[in-house]
């Protein structure tokens, strides 16, 4: 409690930052507006409980006194008048959390740059500049051998600063280029979050209507509707309450439900879920006043109090300015990215820290895996690569100078050789800088966000990026019933009652008065009174339901009865209602008791039929009059009424009442006392149709290679029917349906533990659980996951829509919450959200899974192709000919075409149907397949047999000068400036032939559905044109002519034909080739398994960790600087990778900030300052 106080204390300095206009006294005149300070307000919600109450009567009377204060009415709420609103935002605050500044462009630039790639060139670029403008005098040159051969030309000598300046401005262009990409990935999410923001509305009375307004509208006065499955958006004071149970867990940590009620404990506070019951309260603080916002504060989220009060030019409380600075110092290094509470994910601090304790990491995803062991494996190689390049060039260049010419080391020859030796250093940089994928992280960052942003419109909101990813290695999707797979619009179509079974609605005329009134009671009073039909939005359309669908069927019922039900409600209001048991997925059934007009109660109940006609010991007959219902008559009615309803695919609800007397009182809380010996009324058969597309649908899964089970909490034949009629079942096939109880039965030992075992047992054929409880899909999805049955693990998707679908949602690979039906908190614990609740946009989401899958594959097939050909051809020609065939500058423009835009490119390809055609990937599939593979060293074989020639007999061929041998600061030779041009250009149309990645023949196929592909490849023509005709001395490029132009083209187009050829030789008759970027493989899964509690060290690291390499950490260590390390963990990262682009995953890194409620933690500081970490990256 007196943290919460001193907590209070602390951000009060954050009071001021709305209400004051001018000065001190601009408060006190609000204040009298209303008959309550914003102070009075926030010191009132820190009180909990008994306090709370005692505050609440010494200070203001009641809870009625203080809405009359906040000049509110706790029937009618808050006038809509729009002054008002905006007085009391003014009073006390608006509904809202500023978000944190989104980084400038230039802070972009710097991260970019602080890459250790870039870093090591333009050390390199600087010494080679500062050389250059070193002239030795000229008569001693003579004796320093051929290092000084290329200046009899003073021109050219001059020119020698042209490569040095020429790398620092493609180095520049670079950090631009990524820069600009991470701003746009930047907006783009912004973007998103705002949409995830806007779709968070609550329901408060204003005029006495209900209305649902956004989440940042509301505000203080206002009376808010809570209810089951509700994310509380703002602190109140709860005015009438039914069997409320809030979690306030991510505000204390106590994982007990903490029972609200009016009388006793009436505090709600922002940030709490709603797990039962249901109730309104008067909204007393909202945005940064309200408790969640003030840990926000305190946590630097709402950042800019600082800078308000430095505008004001007054320093109030100077104690407490330092305390909030020393809070932001430390933060800095953290930061914070904590979203608005307002928006879907209002998550607390504290439940960040309490989830990180106790739920274990989800595992990176299956592609990060894959493309970290492979970035690291490449990044190797690379490394090796450049650096044996570099000592062979040292060595043959000082034996042939010092040792076969003889040479004595003369101090004024020293800047020319150390000029050769900046030359060999930039030479390896550069095999290492092309090398290096760096592209790769881009690449899947680029094609994340594009089809994130393209699902939006396929109706999936994608809260997590690397969900869109897994979602395309799906094996399974456990299903809810209702609402997915059906339309969640119920009717009811059959009923039983007066002891007969109406087929269709029966005529009012045919049942008895007696019942009919009953019936009318029992349905008014014991359904929520927040469901009701309205009349439909259009003419002639269908009656709009708004509230619980089941109950809004009931009332249909009656209205199809020709009766009503507003009268009943309005006779005996909600406030009448002397105890309400709420429904929730452990009782099935709701039931209310009023005060009847002689003191006694009555109570209703409604539920599923085969739990509640259990509880009933009598039942109406024909007459009206009540008749004993024994065991036996119970089951015949199971026979002969509910089981037919239930193999139509009709819920069945039982309706039943009991009367007990006033004297003595019954003891309420005892529930199963109270709900027993019920008199049956009638049953009901609702019907819930199956989705028009729905079938279609799970055919197209099936056809995919993807298991589809129905979880639902019906009956198991109602569920059946369903199944059959979704073809999630088909006639003759092997399947499993079980009920909850049998599930349960068959999976557990004698002592009643969960056996893996017994599970493996059942799941392979298991298609529909029906009567089953949360724990149930829980453990299901858990069973799945963890079986070893298969060789492949399996990939669950779960949907889910309940408070209770929660920790089933949270335990799947990717858990899809309901935007429609899905409380808050189901959406909380999602990756993706289903706009529209319907089954076939996981199907799309499986599609756009697939398409970044590929995307990333073709990038890769083009990247490594593009790869093993530059650093062979710099290696060799280096070795050969002491001098890189491509040179520095002509790289890093190698490197910009085939990483930046050839990643634009290849990931924006839109998906195809054809991806549903094929089985899922699985998690331990190689990145790599062998067709793939099969083209990299293809056409890896074409373009060096091409280069090489040109290399060794170009001059020849082309009757040009030789370029080979040329000394220091040479001008640039057309013979080069030809094999860089033809390199260029295979690259180009290899890029066309990277589109497809299954050996299919027609690779233009859609080309032109592609525009951004099509513009990248003209436009990387178009400049390649340029740098070539003028780019000169900076490029190492002359001028080409015409003919050569052509020869040049001819090569290029060569690589079209030759991928033909290659797509003929069938993969299967090469067994030599071995594919790469396997997922981890399986005793590295039980190391990770053992280290789930620890903090993960991925494998790359682990390799790392063997080869100590320091330089190569260097260039894995992300930019720690201001990151959550634990957050990129948990999403969107790629850790471990050869990371030159890290800004670009800094970025990737906000996003999954934005839109994930994960852990802060605040040890990233130190991480860059601390070389000596072995892993070479925080642990933290």
């Amino acid at each position: 409690m007196s943290t919460t106080a001193t907590m209070g204390e602390m951000a009060n300095s954050a009071v001021e930052f709305y209400p004051k206009r001018g000065g001190g006294g601009a408060e006190a005149n609000h204040a009298g507006d209303f008959g309550v300070t914003l102070e009075e307000l926030r010191s009132l919600m820190e009180l909990r409980g008994a306090e709370a109450l005692q505050k609440i009567q010494d200070s203001y009377g009641d809870v009625e006194d203080l809405c009359q204060r906040l000049k509110s009415s706790t029937s009618d709420g808050l006038s809509d008048n729009p002054t008002d609103l905006e007085k009391r935002r003014q009073t006390f605050g608006q509904n809202f959390i500023p978000p944190k500044k989104p980084k400038t462009f230039l802070q972009l630039v710097w991260e970019a740059l602080q890459d250790v790639t870039l870093i090591i060139l333009e050390i390199a670029a600087i010494i080679s500049l500062g050389l250059s403008f070193y002239q030795p005098p000229g008569h001693e040159s003579e004796g320093c051998g051929n290092g000084s051969g290329g200046a009899e030309d003073e021109g050219e000598a001059e020119a020698g600063w042209i490569e040095g300046a020429a790398i620092l401005l493609s180095v520049i262009c670079v950090v631009l280029v990524t820069a600009f990409n991470d701003w746009s990935k930047e907006k783009q999410f912004r973007g998103l979050q705002s949409r995830i923001e806007l779709e968070q509305r609550f329901a408060v009375v204003r005029n006495g209507n209900v209305i649902q307004i956004p989440v940042a509208e509301m505000v203080v006065g206002d009376m808010a509707q809570v209810k089951y499955g509700d994310l509380l958006p703002a602190d109140g004071v709860l005015i009438q309450g039914n069997d409320l149970q809030i979690d306030e867990s991510s505000l204390t940590g106590e994982s007990d439900h903490v029972r609200k009620s009016a009388d006793k404990d009436p505090m709600l506070l922002s940030g709490t879920h709603v797990m039962e019951g249901s109730g309104r309260m008067l909204v007393t603080a909202v945005g940064v006043n309200s408790q969640s916002g003030i840990i926000f504060t305190l946590l630097g989220a709402g950042e800019g109090e600082e800078e308000k009060k430095e505008k004001k030019g007054k320093q109030p409380e100077a104690a407490v300015e330092s305390n909030q600075n020393k809070a932001k110092k430390q933060d800095g290094a953290v930061a914070m990215e904590m979203q608005p509470l307002k928006s879907a994910e209002g998550g607390e601090v504290e439940e960040r820290e309490k989830k990180k304790s106790n739920v274990p990491k989800k595992e990176k995803s299956v592609l990060q895996g894959k493309l970290t062991k492979l970035a690291v494996q490449i990044g190797k190689a690379g490394l090796v690569m450049s650096a044996i390049t570099v000592i062979i060039l040292v060595l043959y260049f000082v034996i042939e100078t010092f040792v076969v010419e003889g040479r004595i080391w003369l101090t004024e020859c020293t800047p020319i050789y150390v000029q050769y030796f900046v030359k060999f250093f930039i030479i390896g940089v550069t095999v290492l800088v092309v090398a290096v994928p760096e592209g790769l992280p881009l690449a899947v960052t680029i094609s994340l966000a594009y089809s994130v942003k393209k699902m939006m419109k396929d109706n999936n909101l994608v809260r997590h990026l690397d969900a869109c990813e897994t979602m395309g290695n799906a094996t399974a999707i456990c299903s809810d019933k209702t609402g997915t797979l059906t339309t969640n619009r119920m009717t009811v179509v059959q009923a039983y009652l007066n002891d007969q079974h109406f087929r269709e609605i029966p005529d009012p005329s045919q049942i008895n008065p007696i019942t009919l009134e009953m019936i009318v009671n029992a349905i008014s009073i014991n359904c929520a009174y927040t469901s009701k039909i309205m009349p439909p939005d259009v003419e002639g359309g269908l009656p709009k339901q708004v509230g619980n669908k089941t109950e809004c069927g009931l009332l249909g019922f009656l209205l199809n009865l020709k009766r009503d039900y507003v009268p009943v409600r309005e006779q005996i209001p909600e406030e009448k209602l002397y105890k309400v048991y709420t429904f929730n997925s452990v009782r099935k059934s709701m039931s209310t008791v009023v005060q009847m007009p002689d003191g006694s109660f009555r109570l209703y109940s409604k539920g599923a039929s085969e739990i509640l006609l259990k509880k009933c010991s009598s039942i109406l007959g024909a007459n009206g009059e009540t008749r004993s219902f024994k065991p036996r008559d119970r089951d015949e009615m199971v026979k002969k009424v509910i089981e037919p309803m239930a193999c139509e695919g009709l819920r069945t609800i039982c309706i039943g009442y009991r009367d007990l007397p006033c004297d003595p009182e019954p003891e309420w809380d005892n529930e199963a006392e109270i709900v027993t010996d019920l008199t049956c009324i009638a049953v009901v058969g609702i019907e819930d149709p199956v989705r028009p597309e729905v079938p279609e649908a799970i055919r197209k899964c099936q056809r995919a290679g993807i298991t589809v089970r129905m979880v639902t909490g019906d009956n198991i034949n109602t569920a059946r029917a369903i199944a059959a009629k979704c073809g999630i079942i088909q006639p003759g096939d092997d399947f499993l349906c079980l009920e909850g109880k049998d599930f349960n039965r068959r999976i557990r030992n004698e002592k009643g533990e969960i056996e893996q075992e017994r599970i493996d047992k059942i799941w392979p054929k298991l298609r529909v659980l029906a009567r089953s409880s949360p724990t149930d899909k829980h453990t299901l999805v858990k069973g799945i996951i963890d079986s070893t049955v298969l060789e492949q693990r399996q990939v669950v998707a779960v949907t889910g829509d309940g408070t209770n679908d929660g920790p089933a949602l949270k335990k799947a690979d990717v858990g899809f919450a309901m935007g429609i039906a899905g409380t808050d908190v189901a959406k909380e614990a999602s990756d993706i959200i289903l706009t529209d609740d319907n089954f076939s946009s996981i199907v799309k989401a499986v599609m756009w899974g697939r398409n970044v899958y590929d995307s990333i594959s073709k990038f890769l097939q083009f990247q490594l192709t593009v790869n093993v050909v530059a650093v062979i051809v710099a290696f060799t020609g280096a070795c050969i000919t002491q001098d890189s065939p491509l040179k520095a500058v002509q790289m890093l423009w190698v490197n910009l075409i085939m990483d930046t835009f050839a990643s634009l490119a290849l990931a924006t390809e839109p998906p195809t149907e054809a991806l549903l055609l094929r089985k899922p990937y699985g998690r331990n599939n190689p990145l790599i397949s062998l067709t793939m593979m099969k083209n990299i060293l293809g056409h890896g074989v074409y373009q060096l047999v091409i280069i090489f020639t040109l290399l060794f007999a170009g001059e020849k061929i082309f009757n040009i000068d030789n370029g080979r041998y040329a000394p220091l600061h040479s001008p640039p030779s057309e013979h080069y400036t030809i094999i860089f041009n033809t390199f260029v250009l295979m690259q180009l149309f290899n890029e066309i032939n990277a589109r497809k990645i299954h050996g299919e023949r027609n690779v233009f196929d859609g080309i032109f559905g592609n525009p951004i592909f099509c513009s990248i490849v003209l436009g990387t023509f178009g400049v390649q044109i340029v740098i070539v005709q003028f780019g000169g001395k900076p490029f190492s490029c002359a001028p080409l002519n015409v003919e050569q132009w052509l020869w040049c083209l001819f090569v290029g187009v060569g690589e079209l034909l030759w991928g033909q050829v290659i797509a003929t030789v069938p993969t299967s008759h090469l067994k030599c080739l071995k594919e790469a970027g396997h997922g981890p493989g399986l005793d590295e899964m039980t190391e990770d398994e053992l280290a789930e509690d620890e903090d993960e060290i991925d494998h790359a690291e682990r390799e790392l960790r063997r080869g100590q390499i320091l330089w190569f950490r260097g260039l894995n260590r992300i930019q720690t600087q201001m990151e959550v390390v634990s957050t990129f963990k948990r999403s969107g990262s790629f850790q471990g990778a050869v990371r030159r682009r890290s800004s670009v995953l800094s970025q990737l890194h906000d996003v999954t900030n934005i839109s994930t409620p994960t852990h802060v933690v605040l040890s990233t500081a130190n991480a860059s300052a601390a070389p000596g970490n072995a892993g070479g990256e925080s642990v933290p």
